[in-house]
Parts: structure tokens; C-alpha cells; sequence
């Protein structure tokens, strides 16, 4: 029997349509790559704070992870703040001020190049034999310097059984 054009039109229609699908390959390749290196770097923890021989830290009970911000590190003889020595211990110490001034020209010079996406947290990381003046002068330059936030960097103490 002869099919009109009008029915075989239909039919490659009808054929067309109901097809089932087929699997791409080459897009399920692409969500797995996507997948895995969103796991790789979900899974790497990345040591934020500096591991020195030089700052001995004290030991406290830690709940919070440290947070990418800027650095005070306080040895027994200087003050670096970002890898780079801004004063002396001895000299913050024996000056009659409380606020350390090459530490908040440092302070404002980096506030200024993060710009209007500048956050007002510090880490002070400090050894656990530096004197309290010392550590009240560093924390009352920081406030001067619009850093309100200061966090104090140690060692997280093993918990106790039954904590």
C-alpha cells in the first residue's frame, strides 16, 4: 500500500520524536572534572599561621579556626608584622608612649593598599614570654589604627576525656 507524503512526513515525525536518548559522554566528563577539583580544594586545609621556632605560643583551649588577616609576630627581640621587622622589642619598651608608631604607619600603609575591601582583623602572634605592657602597647596601636578586631594566636591545648 502506498503511504500519501502527508503519512510519511508523519511517521519521520513520529519516528523522530520518539527516539529515545541518547548518553553524552563528554558533558559527564566535564561535571566529574568540575566535581573533583571542587573536592580537592575543599579538602586541603591551609595552614594560615606560620609555624616559628622563634614564638613559643601559649597554649589555650581553641573552638575557632584561624582566619586569613594581618600578622603581628612578637619574638623576645623585635616585632614583625607581614615578614618584615618594624621595631625593636627593647626599643617599644623603654619608649614612654603607648602607641608604636612605625607599627601604625604600617598599619594605615596597609589599610590603604586593601582599600575600601579592608577588614579591621589582626592576628597577634606572640611568644608566651612577652611582658603584658608590651602586648597592651601592640593592641592599643591596632585600635588607633582602626583594626578593632584582634585576635590573639595558640596552640589549641588537648582536650581532656570526658570534654
Amino acid at each position: 500500500m502506498k503511504m500519501s507524503r502527508r503519512a510519511r512526513r508523519m511517521e519521520r515525525h513520529h519516528a523522530r520524536t520518539t527516539r529515545g536518548g541518547k548518553l553524552n559522554l563528554i558533558a559527564l566528563v566535564d561535571i566529574f572534572t568540575i566535581l573533583v577539583f571542587f573536592l580537592v580544594v575543599g579538602a586541603s586545609e591551609v595552614e594560615i599561621l606560620p609555624n616559628t621556632k622563634v614564638v613559643k605560643l601559649p597554649e589555650s583551649i581553641v573552638e575557632k579556626q584561624p582566619k586569613q588577616t594581618i600578622l603581628i609576630m612578637v619574638s623576645g627581640t623585635d616585632i614583625i608584622m607581614q615578614g618584615r621587622k618594624i621595631a625593636s622589642v627593647k626599643d617599644v619598651l623603654d619608649a614612654p608612649e603607648d602607641v608604636i608608631a612605625p607599627l601604625k604607619n604600617e598599619l594605615e600603609h596597609q589599610a590603604g593598599r586593601q582599600g575600601s575591601k579592608a577588614n579591621s582583623d589582626i592576628t597577634i602572634m606572640g611568644d608566651r614570654q612577652i611582658p603584658y605592657k608590651l602586648l597592651k602597647k601592640i593592641m592599643v596601636t591596632c585600635t588607633q589604627a582602626n583594626y578593632s578586631n584582634i585576635f590573639l594566636a595558640v596552640l589549641q591545648k588537648p582536650r581532656a576525656a570526658g570534654q
